[in-house]
């Protein structure tokens, strides 16, 4: 039996799930599934049975095969041989990978945006960098890390006017919060990623889009590295250094 997400309309344990409407059934069932793994509560390997999944949505499984065609061109899930549809596990070298091609494409669309930041955007990510700056301090905020930390960032580039662009990178940030919230669990050692955050915002509002991209570069390909790391030695660490 699928478990619904604390963000889902039903908790775990409680009634089933009310109907999802019709319009856009595949993309709402991918919507919850890729929650579901985002937040862990799906977990690297687990399998994704479609007939336990429309029980569970309460739909048929025409709309839930198809919404694991959306999450496979994802990345979230892999159709393994006689086993069907799978939770991804990346390695240690993918992950840090899916974070170097995130720091080209983030740092394109900085330098795109950085002309046409106004007062207000950066009015708007500065709010949103101060919930996320005490979001990182509360274990009970774990669930929220992830959306802050995307809408900081896509505030900044949302100016670019690059809608193809910001949904490619929608979808690298899918592949990665899953990671970076594992690490700062874990870890808590990148609760500096807010102090990071700051300094991007400090550098934008220079107006100087070379620093500013180098800035948020740097910011990137280390939270990559550290995640490889870290993923890698945890892996081993419970027998499976091959993820």
């Amino acid at each position: 039996m699928m478990r619904i997400s604390k963000t889902a309309p039903a908790q775990a344990g409680a009634k089933r799930s009310a109907p999802i409407q019709r319009q856009s059934l595949a993309n709402a069932v991918a919507e919850r599934l890729r929650e579901q793994i985002i937040n862990g509560d799906l977990h690297e390997g687990e399998q994704l049975r479609q007939d336990a999944i429309a029980k569970e949505f309460q739909v048929s499984r025409i709309p839930v095969r198809e919404a694991l065609l959306h999450l496979e061109a994802e990345g979230l899930i892999t159709t393994v041989a006689n086993r069907g549809a799978v939770v991804s596990a990346l390695s240690p070298e993918e992950i840090e990978e899916l974070f170097e091609i995130r720091a080209v494409l983030e740092c394109h669309a900085l330098r795109l945006s950085i002309p046409h930041l106004t007062k207000d955007d950066f009015a708007k990510a500065e709010k949103v960098l101060k919930e996320y700056e005490l979001a990182l301090d509360k274990d009970t905020e774990v669930g929220t890390w992830g959306q802050l930390n995307w809408r900081f960032h896509s505030t900044l580039y949302a100016p670019a006017n690059r809608p193809s662009l910001m949904a490619l990178i929608k979808v690298l940030n899918n592949n990665c919060d899953r990671y970076t919230r594992l690490h700062l669990v874990f870890t808590r050692n990148l609760h500096r990623a807010g102090k990071a955050h700051r300094a991007i915002l400090t550098v934008c509002k220079s107006g100087d889009a070379d620093k500013a991209s180098d800035e948020l570069w740097r910011h990137i390909t280390e939270a990559g590295h550290y995640l490889k790391e870290f993923i890698h030695a945890r892996r081993e660490e419970h027998g499976h250094p091959d993820g």
